[in-house]
């Protein structure tokens, strides 16, 4: 089944046939999707309680994202892994966000649990808008959402890089202007948008998947609401920056 979507989890690979006898339930991936959060909720407490108390967190935090992306590379290349390694994904995406949240939260209080209300409304949003139809996930659609994430992600990529080597150039990434603002607003779309590409391909393989894929589906679905909490969290932090609080 040749799906596109922008979500690296949801590929043709994904949906290879098994001999499995058990099937993919909603209910599993709602389980398992809800374990994770409250995973990664839990170490963001942890952190948040540490940071409070004076200690230092900042290894805390780059060795969380670093462990995130090295358990997401082995996750994607060996998705018989997901299940062995949700859980330690969580606690390190735990780690990194409850890092970037408490120093968010220090500088602007109460702003981390606005990011957190935001992005909650916004999956609900998403999802009451694809289950009743209102938005059509059509050929087209799947094909704009996945080239404009693209593109966003390269651009963070490129910038990525070129920090590395003392440039930067792309400073409407990080700075406050309201064309960082704006690039911010898009990101937050395509993360939404995102969403409804993953409730699309879920649905379409609910009692068609092996039972073991649903912790690929959750890991799929916790990584389009990571990262929309943190663009959420991104433009909160600007906005206030310039005097606009919520």
């Amino acid at each position: 089944m040749a799906f596109r979507t922008s979500n690296p989890v949801f590929t043709p690979y994904f949906w290879s046939k098994s001999s499995a006898q058990k099937k993919m339930t909603l209910g599993g991936v709602f389980w398992k999707s809800l374990l994770s959060i409250c995973i990664i909720g839990v170490s963001t407490a942890y952190i948040w309680q540490l940071f409070f108390s004076g200690v230092n967190i900042k290894w805390h935090t780059y060795g969380g994202m670093f462990t995130a992306t090295i358990l997401s590379l082995i996750i994607s290349f060996y998705h018989h892994t997901a299940k062995y390694l949700m859980p330690f994904y969580s606690i390190a995406k735990g780690f990194f966000l409850g890092g970037i949240s408490a120093y968010a939260h220090k500088r602007y209080p109460n702003l981390p649990l606005q990011a957190v209300a935001l992005t909650i409304s916004t999956f609900f949003v998403m999802l009451f808008l694809y289950y009743f139809k209102i938005i059509k996930v059509t050929k087209q659609f799947r094909t704009v959402v996945t080239t404009t994430v693209a593109t966003i992600f390269l651009v963070y990529i490129v910038a990525l890089i070129l920090s590395f080597f003392g440039i930067h150039f792309m400073r409407f990434l990080w700075g406050n202007s309201w064309w960082a603002i704006a690039f911010n607003a898009i990101a937050i779309l395509a993360a939404s948008f995102s969403l409804t590409l993953d409730f699309y391909y879920i649905d379409r393989q609910i009692y068609r998947a092996p039972k073991s894929k649903e912790w690929l589906a959750t890991w799929g679905l916790v990584i389009t609401l990571v990262w929309l909490y943190i663009e959420v969290l991104r433009i909160l932090k600007k906005l206030g920056t310039r005097g606009i609080r919520f």
